[in-house]
């Protein structure tokens, strides 16, 4: 099963919605992503949030239109996405894709790309693939271990952030600048702007928690 959840971010950073329509098994809003959801002909089966970025007139077309609302107070120890996502995690997916969780507030942006990096989520990422997606950036986080790269046409670039403090033992194969058995500290760009230069590499490391990033111009 492959869950797509859209968020309340700006419409313009949003990626093409005709593949997650296709490919999307569960639809999931979050507060002004749920009104989104519906103006793109998407009806969400559960939707989160406390709505307080929808208006009225909104909110009551969303409460006639769709049954599964789990409504929130506005004071809360956890934003709405991150209700939905654990929700998520919990039905226990092959995917889970995150959309409009990018732009606008800073503090919102960051912390939604924490989610992925959340002490009882990181085993789970063996389990489930997890997702942040943009018009021009896919956002996942890797624990240890050895992974398959497939090249995207429109995602060339492809970038590695370490989330703790180092990465040990981190070798690359099939990428333009190879690396084998290198160690990445936090602050280190020199995994930034790698490319593929055949239809798949690898990326492997012994120890850490690494980001990485898909990428477009």
């Amino acid at each position: 099963m492959i869950i797509s959840i859209m968020a309340g971010g700006p419409e313009y950073l949003w990626p093409d919605l005709t593949g997650y329509k296709e490919m999307t098994d569960l639809w999931v809003g979050v507060d002004r992503g749920v009104w989104a959801l519906l103006e793109n002909d998407i009806e969400p089966r559960f939707v989160f949030g406390d709505f307080d970025s929808v208006s009225e007139d909104e909110y009551m077309n969303i409460n006639q239109r769709l049954e599964h609302i789990n409504l929130y107070p506005s004071e809360k120890d956890e934003t709405d996405l991150e209700i939905a996502f654990k929700w998520a995690v919990e039905q226990k997916p092959s995917e889970i894709h995150i959309l409009g969780a990018t732009g606008g507030r800073l503090d919102h942006f960051l912390g939604n790309i924490q989610l992925l990096q959340k002490e009882s989520i990181l085993p789970v990422h063996k389990e489930i693939d997890m997702y942040i997606v943009d018009k021009q950036n896919i956002f996942s986080v890797k624990t240890p271990g050895s992974y398959k790269v497939t090249a995207l046409k429109d995602k060339k670039y492809v970038s590695l952030l370490p989330v703790t403090a180092e990465i040990t033992g981190i070798t690359l194969s099939g990428f333009k600048y190879p690396l084998i058995d290198a160690r990445l500290e936090i602050g280190s760009t020199l995994c930034i702007s790698n490319e593929l230069i055949s239809d798949c590499g690898n990326v492997s490391f012994e120890e850490g928690i690494l980001m990485v990033i898909r990428s477009s111009d």
